[in-house]
């Protein structure tokens, strides 16, 4: 799986999904740092990646667009520390794998996991 991390998502959490085995890059070392919101979308759709924010806009574009790609996984999370955020990565991504791959947007907090399957028709 490709990842491709918003800006609020720090570059140690980068290092640590490319430690688990994952390809992932931060929109900065694209050059894409001060890229809007559809442009990181078409980013991730062109390049079969999963975006992965604490930014809810990426679900509205998804749900307006009616795709099943990009994924998007979503953090919520009130200490949004890259400790914290990558804990939950260990546990929650073996978990939400499969979905993933299939089309999904996926919002992480601290204590649930929130799976919505693409596309989203309503």
């Amino acid at each position: 799986m490709k990842f491709l991390a918003d800006m609020p998502i720090s570059p140690r959490t980068v290092e640590f999904l490319r430690r688990k085995g994952y390809h992932a890059i931060r929109v900065d070392k694209l050059k894409m740092a001060k890229a809007t919101d559809r442009e990181i979308f078409d980013y991730a759709i062109k390049n079969e990646m999963i975006i992965i924010t604490t930014d809810l806009d990426f679900g509205t574009i998804l749900a307006y667009t009616k795709k099943k790609k990009p994924s998007i996984m979503i953090l919520r999370l009130k200490n949004p520390s890259p400790k914290v955020i990558n804990d939950l990565l260990e546990k929650s991504l073996p978990n939400v794998e499969e979905y993933l791959r299939k089309g999904a947007i996926i919002v992480i907090g601290e204590d649930k996991i929130r799976i919505r399957e693409l596309p989203i028709l309503d």
